[in-house]
C-alpha cells in the first residue's frame, strides 16, 4: 500500500515571507503520522509549504507515485486549499482514499465534508494510521469511533458536532519519521550567542514535541478544548532518547507549554547533563513560571537553552485580565530580567488589539526600547475557532474567519481604518528589528546571511505593511 501525506501550501503573503525569511519548521505532524504506518507500507511525505509551483510539485507526485491513500494535514487558513488540492487528485487517481487531519479537521470537522475527501480524523492522527491501513486493505468501511468520521456515515453530523475526542496516552503515539523529509530545507533564525559570533543565523533545526496541552486557559487560545484541559507529558527518559537520536545540533520544542511540570523538566535537564548530550534549545515558557522557578531555566541554560519565547502579550493589566492569562505587568518584566540575568535570549511575543488606538500603539513602541535587546514579535488578536471568543464574536468577522485566521489579519473591525492600522503594526515589527540582539549586541555573522536577513526582513515589514490590500481580493 502506498500513502502520501501532503502539508499544503499557504497562500497568505505575510505567512510565506515568514517562512522564506524566519522560521520554517519540518512538519512533524505529518512525521508522527507517518510514524503510525506499518512497516509493510511505503509512506511519503510532500510538504508543498517548500514549493514556489506547488500545484505542479503535487500532481507529479500523484503521477509518479500513484498513491493509494492520500493524507492532508492542514490549519484553518488552509482548509480551502486542501479540499482544491483533493479535487485534483480524485481528477488524476480516483480510486485513491483522500483523508484530512489536524486541528481545523479536529475543531470544524463538517468543514470538510465535502465530496473530494473521503476521511476525517479528528485528534491525534498517528495511533489510528495502522487501523486505517488494515480496514484498506480488508474492504471495511473507514470511518470507525468518534474519531474517523465520512460524510457517507449516517451519523456524521451527530459525531462532527461532538467534542474534539480525547487524546491517546502519549506512550501510545509513534515517534516522528524525520528521515522523510529533506532536513536542510528547515531553519529557524538564531540570534543568540555568547562570542558575538555566529557561524550561521539559519542552522538546520529539529522540531521535537514532548507534551501536549496546557492547563491554562487564555481566552485567545484553543489548546485547552482541543486537549478537553489535559495536560499530558512525555517522560524524562524518553525525551532525552528522542533528543540523543536527532541528528541536528539545534532543537525547537514545540510544546504548547513545556515547562508546567518543573520536577519532570528538571529531571530531563539532568539527565541531558548526565549523559553529556548537548545542543541548543528553543522552548516556550510563561512569565510566571519563569519568576517562580529561575533555578530551573539556570539549569536549563547550562545544558544548552539559548531563547525562550515568552507570551507577554500586554503592557495593560486589564487587557491581561480580558485574556485571561493570569499573570500581571509586573511579573512579566520580572521574568525579563531574569532571562536577562541568566543571558537566556527573549523571544517576547505580544498582541495587538483590533480596537487599538495610536496610543496604544505608541505604548508598545515605548515597550520595544524599554525590554531591548531582544527578539519581539506582534500578532493581532484573533478569535480561535473552537473557543468561546470565537463564538461570541461570529456575527462580527470582517472577512472569511478561516481563511484569514493567521493571527496577522484582522478579523474583527479595526477602530483604526485598515490602512492606517496596519501601518501602526509593519512599524511595530519594524522597530523590533532594530531592537533584535544581533543588531544591538553586533554579533558577527557571514556576509551572506547578513545579506539574506535584511532581505527577508525587509519583504516581510512590507507585506506587514500592506496586509490592508488581501482584503479587496475576492
Amino acid at each position: 500500500m502506498k500513502i502520501l501525506l501532503v502539508k499544503p501550501y499557504t497562500e497568505l503573503r505575510v505567512a510565506r515571507r515568514l517562512q522564506e525569511s524566519f522560521l520554517h519548521l519540518e512538519p512533524l505532524e505529518l512525521e508522527i503520522v507517518a510514524g503510525g504506518v506499518p512497516e509493510d507500507d511505503d509512506v511519503r511525505i510532500l510538504d508543498l509549504s517548500l514549493e514556489k509551483k506547488p500545484k505542479e510539485i503535487f500532481e507529479s507526485a500523484l503521477r509518479s507515485f500513484l498513491p493509494d491513500m492520500i493524507g492532508f494535514s492542514g490549519y484553518s487558513t488552509t482548509a480551502h486549499i486542501v479540499k482544491l488540492l483533493a479535487e485534483n487528485a480524485k481528477k488524476i487517481l480516483p480510486r485513491a482514499v483522500t483523508l484530512v487531519g489536524g486541528i481545523h479537521a479536529t475543531i470544524a470537522p463538517e468543514d470538510y465534508a465535502h465530496s473530494s475527501l473521503d476521511v476525517i480524523v479528528r485528534g491525534e492522527g498517528g495511533g489510528v494510521m495502522g487501523e486505517l491501513a488494515r480496514r484498506y486493505k480488508s474492504g471495511e468501511p473507514l470511518w470507525f469511533g468518534g474519531q474517523v468520521l465520512s460524510r457517507r456515515d449516517p451519523c456524521f453530523l451527530t459525531k462532527a458536532r461532538s467534542a474534539p475526542p480525547e487524546y491517546p496516552p502519549v506512550n501510545s503515539i509513534p515517534l516522528p519519521r524525520r528521515d522523510l523529509v529533506d532536513r536542510k530545507r528547515y531553519f529557524c533564525v538564531w540570534t543568540h550567542s555568547e562570542t558575538r559570533s555566529l557561524p550561521t543565523l539559519f542552522p538546520r533545526v529539529a522540531s521535537m514535541r514532548t507534551s501536549l496541552g496546557c492547563v491554562f486557559t487564555c481566552s485567545f487560545c484553543v489548546i485547552h478544548h482541543l486537549m478537553g484541559g489535559k495536560y499530558l507529558q512525555r517522560s524524562p527518559e524518553d525525551v532525552v532518547r528522542e533528543i540523543s537520536g536527532i541528528q541536528e545540533e539545534h532543537i525547537y520544542f514545540v510544546d504548547d507549554e513545556m515547562f508546567l511540570n518543573i520536577p519532570r523538566v528538571t529531571r530531563i535537564a539532568g539527565l541531558l547533563k548526565e549523559q553529556g548530550i548537548r545542543k541548543r534549545y528553543i522552548s516556550w515558557a510563561r512569565s510566571d513560571t519563569i519568576v517562580k522557578h529561575p533555578e530551573v531555566f539556570e539549569l536549563w541554560k547550562s545544558v544548552g537553552l539559548d531563547v525562550v519565547y515568552v507570551g507577554l502579550e500586554s503592557v495593560d493589566e486589564s487587557r491581561l485580565a480580558e485574556y485571561s492569562k493570569r499573570t500581571s505587568v509586573e511579573i512579566n518584566r520580572r521574568a525579563v530580567q531574569i532571562l536577562k540575568s541568566l543571558n537566556i535570549m527573549l523571544h517576547a511575543a505580544y498582541i495587538v488589539h483590533p480596537d487599538f488606538t495610536a496610543g496604544d500603539f505608541r505604548r508598545l513602541e515605548e515597550e520595544i526600547r524599554a525590554i531591548t535587546p531582544a527578539e519581539i514579535t506582534f500578532t493581532v488578536l484573533s478569535p480561535s475557532p473552537g473557543t468561546r471568543f470565537w463564538q461570541d464574536n461570529k456575527q462580527r468577522f470582517i472577512c472569511d474567519p478561516y481563511r484569514y485566521y493567521d493571527c496577522m489579519h484582522t478579523i474583527l473591525p479595526a477602530f483604526l481604518p485598515l490602512r492606517r492600522f496596519y501601518r501602526h503594526f509593519g512599524r511595530l515589527t519594524s522597530l523590533a528589528l532594530r531592537a533584535n540582539p544581533l543588531r544591538v549586541n553586533r554579533i558577527r555573522v557571514p556576509f551572506t546571511d547578513f545579506v539574506r536577513a535584511v532581505a527577508g526582513g525587509t519583504r516581510y515589514i512590507f507585506s506587514l505593511y500592506t496586509i490592508y490590500k488581501d482584503y479587496r481580493k475576492p
